[in-house]
C-alpha cells in the first residue's frame, strides 16, 4: 500500500550568509535594479547542472511560495528565504544524484522521495518520472526535481485534508475530488 507520511518536506537549511552578502546576491539577480526580482530575472539567475535555464513553471511555483505581499516579484525581505530554499534543494539534489550526471534517474528519485517519507509503488515513481522528465532522458533535472517535490507535497497536503485517520485511504465523491484539486495550489 502506498504511504505518504513525509518525515520532512525539504532538506535541512544551511547557514545563511550575512546580510551584506545576501544583499550582494540580491542586487546581482535584480538586473533591472527595480528593488524586486521578477520571474524572468530569477530564471536568468538559476541554471540546472547542465547550464540549461530553469523551467518557468518551477520559477513561478517558487515565487508564489515566498512572495508574501503577492506582487508577483520577490523583494529583499523575501529573498533570504528563497535563497536558502534554493540552496537547500541544490544540496539535496546533489546528495541523491549518485552518479553525478546532473540529473536524477528513477532509482535516485525513489531514494530521495523515500528519504522524505514517501512509500510509493514502482508505478507511481514511473509516472512521476514521466511527468517531470521534460528532456525525455529518463531522468529529472534540478528544476524539475523541485517541481516534482512541490507538486507531490501539495497533492499530499490536499489528500490529508480528507484522510483524517492517516491510513492512506479516502472515500470521496467525484465532485469533492474536483473541489479539492481546484482549491489547491496545484493548478
Amino acid at each position: 500500500m502506498s504511504g505518504y507520511k513525509p518525515r520532512r518536506p525539504a532538506p535541512p537549511p544551511p547557514n545563511m550568509p550575512g546580510a551584506d552578502l545576501l544583499r550582494k546576491y540580491f542586487d546581482r539577480v535584480d538586473s533591472n535594479k527595480s528593488g524586486t526580482i521578477t520571474p524572468k530575472e530569477l530564471q536568468a539567475a538559476l541554471v540546472n547542472g547542465n547550464n540549461s535555464e530553469f523551467n518557468m513553471v518551477t520559477i513561478n511555483m517558487m515565487i508564489n511560495m515566498f512572495d508574501h505581499d503577492k506582487t508577483g516579484e520577490i523583494c529583499f525581505q523575501e529573498f533570504g528565504s528563497l535563497w536558502r530554499y534554493v540552496v537547500d534543494w541544490q544540496n539535496c539534489f546533489k546528495s541523491f544524484d549518485r552518479d553525478k550526471s546532473g540529473s536524477i534517474n528513477q532509482a535516485e528519485l525513489e531514494e530521495a522521495l523515500t528519504s522524505f517519507g514517501y512509500n510509493l509503488g514502482p508505478a507511481v515513481y514511473t509516472l512521476l518520472l514521466r511527468k517531470f522528465d521534460r528532456t525525455k532522458n529518463q531522468a529529472v533535472r534540478f528544476d524539475d526535481f523541485i517541481q516534482c517535490c512541490l507538486v507531490l507535497h501539495g497533492m499530499t497536503e490536499t489528500f490529508r485534508t480528507e484522510d483524517t485517520d492517516l491510513d492512506g485511504v479516502i472515500t470521496i465523491s467525484y465532485e469533492k475530488f474536483l473541489t479539492m484539486i481546484l482549491n489547491s495550489n496545484l493548478l
